[in-house]
């Protein structure tokens, strides 16, 4: 077997599955891990390896996690989510990422040595960049498979006053990038420019309604694939929620992004 490439790309740093026999056109499937388990690159290729899909599968870190992590770890993260959800966590947190992932997938693509189509995925907030980027970003997709992302932040910041105890205090900046992530207000940009995508949505039926109902608005609106999950919450945290979810891309980018044999 093919070990596991760990590195960086533009800054970004990536683990990568590879295929059995590599090409130059074997296709790229790239995505992002959650806030919540599995909360790492390295976790994310554990638990959703898609191990029966022949394609590169490269889980890249996000910004403020991993080796990016700020002082403090987990605890400073949790600081910031509670001092402004929006503004200091979410926001800064899928922007960076949405905004290095051009070049770090050109500096894949050379690493790899491939130009096979490219496929996204990602979980929550993981899933929020790759929405930012199939709305927002000049890179060509086939396919994507997103599960609980974050669809609408106001209504998930909203949401967050019952973890955090306080409802959130809008203002006017928080309202703004509130509103450049919000995917279903821009499901028009998203379905301009990827036309062509094929899109799968999946969540689970214990998840919270401001990440499950906003879900089903963009499910609808782009005509894209909905799998409700029986019993999964938010998370990835046990191990049968990962293995349907990676049941369900794996069977997704096997027929949407891998060429069929001749």
């Amino acid at each position: 077997m093919n070990e596991m490439i760990r590195g960086t790309a533009a800054g970004v740093p990536f683990l990568a599955r590879p295929p059995e026999r590599p090409t130059d056109t074997t296709p790229l499937v790239v995505g992002w891990h959650l806030m919540d388990p599995p909360r790492s690159e390295a976790a994310m290729a554990a638990a959703v390896p898609m191990a029966s899909v022949p394609a590169w599968r490269v889980y890249l870190g996000l910004p403020e996690h991993g080796e990016r992590a700020p002082a403090g770890g987990q605890q400073e993260i949790t600081r910031r989510a509670a001092e402004d959800y929006v503004l200091k966590l979410i926001d800064p947190i899928v922007s960076a990422a949405s905004g290095e992932f051009p070049a770090a997938l050109h500096a894949l693509r050379s690493r790899l040595a491939t130009t096979g189509p490219l496929g996204l995925f990602g979980g929550s907030a993981g899933g929020a960049v790759a929405l930012q980027v199939l709305t927002e970003q000049d890179v060509e997709v086939t396919a994507a498979a997103l599960v609980n992302p974050v669809a609408q932040l106001e209504r998930v910041a909203d949401g967050a006053a019952t973890w955090f105890g306080t409802p959130y205090p809008w203002t006017d900046q928080s309202r703004a990038a509130a509103a450049r992530l919000d995917f279903v207000a821009r499901v028009g940009e998203l379905a301009k420019r990827r036309p062509d995508l094929a899109l799968l949505l999946v969540r689970g039926d214990l998840d919270e309604p401001e990440f499950r109902e906003p879900l089903g608005e963009l499910a609808r609106a782009l005509d894209a694939e909905l799998i409700d999950v029986p019993g999964m919450e938010h998370s990835l945290a046990a191990e049968v929620d990962a293995r349907r979810v990676d049941a369900a891309f794996s069977d997704w980018f096997g027929r949407h992004l891998i060429p069929p044999l001749l």
